[in-house]
């Protein structure tokens, strides 16, 4: 359940300690000014491309199918921005976990909080609604020095110190955690009028998710955002965040949607599903495109996935 707790001491063992020794290492690198702590996740992403195997077969099959009209040069190279923006993320992780809050002022702004103020006004929760881009742990971090507290949603992964590292890492940002299945405890924080950061956007393959294209390519989504807001009486706002080339953050709260949740959960997911496409067109490496998005669809559509070895 996503109550139980582990504390990160219960795993100083041997078997962890590699994930120590580079904690540790990214602890100095977070010491470093900003700039020069970026430089060195862009390397650390130069060289995880050199030896990324199937994760770069995955990232280029994923271009390939979202960006078509690009060349095979183009494509390359988006994969390979895409990459330095992945290093650049292990370390942002660093400065979201240890940076002051001086520091974090200084290097973001930060478009729409009247939004969120608005809507609590109004006696509505808040979806924070966002996506899975490189900066996600910054846009936490940053979003958290701004606006009224707020909880924030989490994946379990499979490694339970992995999960620990995450959620104590949210918790820099966020008043609590919730695991991604946890609708119950999701619904309960809305009614009490706080916001919950949630990013619906990667595969899905449960009981409540369909069908719908990203980017012109069938890929399976929750239409969990409409339940959500209905029973948390919330409104939802979009977020998100883009890192600028001179390694600052602008961060935009978009207007609360209108009329939502409609009758319809799937046009309501469409809408979500525009808007991300737009943002992800003004800074195409920044999303998370590691992630084998068009997997888990039902029986009859393509196995995008299947014939990667020829894009290693």
């Amino acid at each position: 359940m996503s109550g139980e707790r582990k504390s990160l001491s219960s795993f100083w063992t041997p078997r962890y300690w590699p994930v120590w020794v580079g904690m540790g290492l990214l602890r100095l690198v977070c010491l470093l000014p900003h700039r020069a702590a970026l430089a060195v996740g862009r390397l650390l992403g130069r060289i995880a491309h050199r030896f990324a195997g199937s994760r770069l077969a995955v990232v280029r099959r994923n271009i390939e199918l979202c960006f078509p009209d690009l060349s095979p040069a183009e494509r390359d190279a988006l994969a390979f921005d895409h990459f330095r923006a992945l290093g650049t993320m292990v370390i942002e992780m660093g400065i979201a976990r240890w940076a002051s809050d001086k520091h974090l002022l200084s290097i973001a702004t930060l478009e729409g909080v009247e939004h969120v103020h608005k809507a609590q006004a109004e006696g509505k929760g808040v979806i924070l609604l966002c996506a899975h881009f490189t900066t996600l742990e910054m846009m936490g971090r940053e979003l958290s020095l701004r606006i009224p507290p707020f909880d924030a949603v989490y994946r379990r992964n499979r490694s339970e110190f992995m999960t620990e590292l995450q959620r104590t890492g949210r918790e820099r940002s966020a008043d609590s955690t919730i695991e991604k299945r946890d609708i119950k405890k999701m619904v309960r924080s809305l009614r009490k009028q706080r916001a919950v950061w949630y990013a619906p956007d990667q595969s899905y393959n449960r009981k409540g998710s369909e069908v719908i294209p990203f980017f012109g390519v069938p890929a399976m989504h929750t239409t969990a955002t409409s339940t959500l807001a209905r029973l948390g009486n919330a409104a939802v706002i979009p977020f998100f965040t883009r890192r600028l080339e001179d390694s600052t953050y602008e961060l935009t709260l978009l207007p609360a949607l209108e009329d939502f949740p409609s009758e319809d959960p799937v046009a309501d997911t469409k809408r979500y599903i525009a808007l991300l496409e737009r943002h992800i067109r003004t800074c195409p490496e920044q999303y998370f495109w590691v992630h084998r998005k068009f997997k888990d669809l039902p029986d009859g559509y393509p196995d995008y996935y299947a014939d990667l070895d020829a894009l290693k």
